[in-house]
This record gives structure tokens, C-alpha cells and sequence, in this order.
């Protein structure tokens, strides 16, 4: 997504922007006049790079990303010992970490409807400590069914913390700072994928996966109580009641919103590669050629350093190249990282899962700091949208990852992710064109003119 440099300086000002053809968002007249939630120029207190509560925010919405995906994925690093151990095929096991995706993006609209009404951080602090407590449960499911509801319902659980979160930031982070907030509760993200997995698949390969689920739940334990103690109140949040009917009005307006449709279909086959490959990247290293132990297998999460860094990064790439060339390079980098896995080597394995680890944050931080910049009303609906279509990804992905790999091994997998690459490119391509369109069309009225 290309800003023009009118554009930039609309939101430096703390202003909407003004049209800009295909990368604007029709807004009522109403939209244009400051409001509690879109300060003025002259009056804008929000968070900036040096305030003590931008760090603190940045800090708490950090730890708020670990524990969301601890809790997240907690089962995906225990796929292969949950196979060996309840006599599961890939696919089967993989319901254990795609139920919690499912569950999450079930939930996220209910969810940021409470937040307008109740608040951002009582629905954020609400949903990471309910979430934690299902966790304590989970190292006492009976069989696969149990294990697989409380998965669900730990996803709904979570799904108050992540459309919530991007829409505090979006809120009450200046807009210049925004895309680096958001790269760094991204970041946190990757942080949390990494850790929890490692813990858990660590542990579970020491004592069996009913210990590492605990563990995981004691690390999520932790960020959610650093969470609580670090994150300022909301100073531009004004409670709304919950309206079905306008619920649905904003609902459908950001669903007729093109731009935010092509992103909306970004974050959704960005996840489904995600989840192509992590469900099934711990069978490979345990199978043959490789044959690592479990232990081994598990440290290969440690990967998610590299989505730290890309994910943080994401915003130096996007003022450089434009959104819409962060997405390219963020496409072409997975799509690499695929095709290079496809080679017998170990090496070559583990740089594949690097590039495809390191395009993955990087398209997912420009599309969804996209969002939180277009939607200016109904940000928190905007956010749980987007979220939607990419946890729905990430569960349709892996559950045919896993189905792929079961079937005909690592090529299958690889080849569900190459495809989601396909359909992104072709997204972005087609929104490349209709930028170009608008323009010269702009130009050709003005020289009429």
C-alpha cells in the first residue's frame, strides 16, 4: 500500500487522510472533525517515541503478544509426542493446535464489541487471565475430544487480547510511532510462539506433553501478571453501548471496503503458510533423513528470532519501499524460503524455515499496522476482521498442511504454502494496478482541468 506524501502528513498531524484514490477510505464528513478517539493537531496527547508511557504501553502490549501465543500454540511444539504417545495420524494432532485458532476467530468480534463497552484493558486483562486459567486445566485432559474443547475454548477465551490490543495502540499510540509499536507487539508475538514451543516441547521431551503443556502455562502466567502491572490506562477510549445493529452497520462498511478486503485476504494466506508449515516441520526433522530427537526437534522454534528482528524491522522496510513493496518482499522471501525447504539437506531445511519465518512477520506487521491505519472508526472491528481471516487461515492451513504432509510428506506441505504465496502476490498485484489506474486517471483530470 503506497501512501503519497500528502497522505503521510495527514497522519503525522493526527488527521485522517485525504483521498488518495485507491489507497483511501471513503469517510463521512463527520470522520474529518476531531473526535475523543482521533485528537487534533493541537490537542493530541498520544503516545510518542521518549514518553514514559509509550514504553510502558510498548512494554506491556509486548508482554501481552508472549502470552497470547504461548497460550496459542502451546500443543504445535508437542505434535509429534502427542502422535507417538494417543497413536495420532498429523492431521488428528494438528486439531489440537488449530482448534485454539478456530476458537480465537469465533470470538473476536463479541469480543472487541465488550472492549468498546467495557473498556481495552479490562477485556485485554479479562481474556489473558481466563485463558491462563483453561491452561492449568489442559495437562489434565483425558484423551484427544477433551483436550480439543478445552483447546476451543481457550481460543475464545483469548480473543479479547489481540483485536483489543491493536486497537489500544491504534488509539492512543501517535501515528507516527504506530507502525513500530505495532511491529513490536508483533515481535512479542514471535517471542511468545518461540518460547512457549520451546518450553513445552522441551519439557515434554523430558517428562511427556502433560508436563509441557503446564509449563507453558506457567510461563504465560508470568507475561500476563507484567502485563497487568505495566499497561497505562486509556486516555482517548469513551465507552460505547453494545449495539447489535451498529455492530453490523460497522461490520459491513469495513466488509464493502476493498483495501481493507485485499488485507484482510493478505493476513489470512500469510497465516495459512504459517501454519502449513509449523504443524508439520517437527514430523519432518524426526523422520527420515533427519531423524533428530525430540529434544532437538523442538529447539528448531528458536527460528522465531529471526520474526523477532523481521517483524520489528517491518516498518523501516515499509517507509523505504512503500507498503505495497514491504508485501512483495515479504511474498518473495516465504516463497523462497518454501522452495529452498524443498532440498534433502538439513541446512537447507533450516534456511528455508528462516526466509519463510522471516517473510511471514513481515507481511503479517505491514498488513495488520495497514489496518489500524485505514480504519479510523470502528478501529476495534476493523482489527477483529482482520483477525478473523487470519486465524482462520492459520487453522485451514495447517489442518491441510498436516493432511498434505500425511499424505505425500513435506512436498505436500510446502506446496499448500506456495500456493498461499501465489494468491498474495496475485492480491497485491492486482491492488498495484489499481493504484497506477487511479493515478493516471487523477493526472489526466488534472491536465483536463
Amino acid at each position: 500500500m503506497h501512501w503519497t506524501h500528502q497522505t503521510r502528513q495527514s497522519y503525522l498531524r493526527g488527521m485522517p487522510p485525504a483521498s488518495t484514490g485507491a489507497s483511501a477510505v471513503a469517510l463521512p464528513d463527520a470522520a474529518h472533525q476531531p473526535s475523543p478517539s482521533q485528537p487534533s493537531a493541537s490537542t493530541d496527547l498520544r503516545h510518542r517515541p521518549g514518553d514514559r508511557a509509550f514504553r510502558r504501553s510498548n512494554l506491556a502490549l509486548f508482554a501481552a503478544g508472549i502470552a497470547t501465543f504461548v497460550l496459542l500454540y502451546s500443543t504445535q511444539g508437542l505434535l509429534p509426542i502427542l502422535s507417538a504417545d494417543l497413536g495420532l495420524t498429523p492431521g488428528q494432532a494438528s486439531w489440537t493446535a488449530s482448534a485454539a485458532t478456530l476458537g480465537l476467530a469465533l470470538a473476536l468480534l463479541p469480543a472487541s464489541a465488550l472492549s468498546d463497552r467495557y473498556g481495552r484493558t479490562a477485556v485485554m486483562t479479562a481474556s489473558v487471565v481466563t485463558a491462563s486459567g483453561i491452561a492449568l486445566a489442559l495437562p489434565f485432559a483425558p484423551d484427544l475430544r477433551t483436550l480439543i474443547v478445552l483447546r476451543l475454548l481457550q481460543g475464545a477465551a483469548l480473543a479479547g487480547l489481540p483485536a483489543t490490543a491493536m486497537a489500544y495502540l491504534a488509539e492512543e499510540v501517535h501515528p507516527s510511532a504506530l507502525a513500530s509499536a505495532m511491529g513490536l507487539y508483533v515481535a512479542g508475538n514471535s517471542i511468545g510462539g518461540m518460547g512457549g514451543r520451546l518450553v513445552s516441547g522441551w519439557t515434554a521431551a523430558a517428562w511427556g506433553w502433560r508436563w509441557g503443556l503446564a509449563a507453558s502455562a506457567a510461563l504465560a502466567l508470568l507475561a500476563a501478571l507484567a502485563f497487568r502491572l505495566l499497561i497505562p490506562a486509556a486516555r482517548h477510549f469513551r465507552p460505547a453501548p453494545v449495539n447489535a445493529a451498529a455492530l453490523a452497520r460497522t461490520v459491513g462498511g469495513h466488509l464493502r471496503n476493498p483495501l481493507l478486503l485485499r488485507l484482510y485476504a493478505l493476513g489470512a494466506l500469510f497465516m495459512a503458510v504459517f501454519g502449513a508449515v509449523y504443524n508439520t516441520v517437527g514430523y519432518r526433522l524426526v523422520s527420515a533423513p533427519f531423524h533428530l530427537p525430540e529434544s532437538v526437534a523442538a529447539s528448531i522454534f528458536v527460528v522465531y528470532l529471526v520474526g523477532t528482528a523481521s517483524s520489528a524491522g517491518a516498518g523501516r522496510i515499509a517507509a523505504r519501499l512503500g507498503r505495497r513493496g514491504a508485501l512483495y518482499v515479504a511474498i518473495g522471501v516465504c516463497a523462497a524460503g518454501l522452495l529452498l525447504s524443498l532440498a534433502g539437506s538439513l541446512l537447507c531445511a533450516l534456511l528455508g524455515l528462516v526466509l519463510i519465518t522471516a517473510g511471514f512477520f513481515v507481511g503479517h506487521a505491514t498488513a495488520s499496522s495497514s489496518v489500524g491505519r485505514t480504519a479510523t472508526e470502528g478501529r476495534a472491528q476493523a482489527s477483529a476482521l482482520y483477525l478473523i481471516a487470519y486465524y482462520l487461515g492459520n487453522s485451514l492451513g495447517g489442518i491441510l498442511g498436516a493432511d498434505a504432509y500425511h499424505s505425500v510428506g513435506w512436498d505436500g506441505a510446502a506446496a499448500v504454502g506456495l500456493t498461499a504465496m501465489t494468491l498474495a502476490a496475485a492480491v497485491t498485484l492486482y491492488a498495484t494496478r489499481r493504484a497506477i489506474t487511479t493515478r493516471r486517471t487523477a493526472a489526466a483530470g488534472t491536465l483536463r482541468a
